[in-house]
């Protein structure tokens, strides 16, 4: 397995995308509710984030994440210098890929990334049926927070403290 950047209009990254936008429409909880919202390239752009592939060893592209530093402070929070947040977007693994430590290894490369980028604390956003993705976080170190967003796709927001004053 590799991690490698991608392009978020690739041919790759726009076929795992629109796996990973199926999967969510198909599980959402209210048939039809579910609003896609593709990513921006330009919220992946060097110095705003980054959009990573995930390869098996045969270097086929099972799966993705982005990362995109967010401008604004979380809402609730006091804005301070040490306050870049970078958020985590789009976290798929193809079900077959599922289940060898690779979201893991995705997670801690979106981490080393924001901190590449400056951030000092990980953000996202997820619904709540969606169990293996609320434990993956939890391993990770996130926690929940306040909403940050507006999605009509989210009922839970998570937050990690990364860098050295974590």
């Amino acid at each position: 397995m590799r991690i490698r950047e991608g392009e978020v209009t690739g041919p790759e990254e726009s076929r795992l995308l629109a796996d990973y936008f199926s999967y969510r429409a198909d599980a959402f909880p209210q048939r039809g509710a579910y609003v896609v919202t593709g990513p921006k390239p330009a919220d992946y752009a060097p110095s705003r984030g980054v959009f990573l592939l995930v390869e098996d060893d045969d270097g086929i592209a099972v799966g993705c994440a982005g990362l995109r530093m967010l401008d604004a402070p979380i809402a609730g929070d006091a804005p301070t210098a040490d306050g870049a947040r970078a958020e985590v977007k789009h976290v798929w693994l193809s079900p077959a890929a599922r289940g060898r430590g690779w979201a893991h290894d995705l997670m801690a490369e979106l981490e080393r990334r924001a901190l590449e980028l400056g951030a000092t604390q990980l953000v996202l956003d997820t619904h709540h049926t969606l169990d293996g993705a609320a434990r993956l976080y939890a391993r990770e170190g996130f926690t929940e927070i306040a909403a940050y967003n507006d999605n009509p796709n989210a009922t839970r927001w998570y937050g990690k403290r990364i860098g050295p004053a974590q």
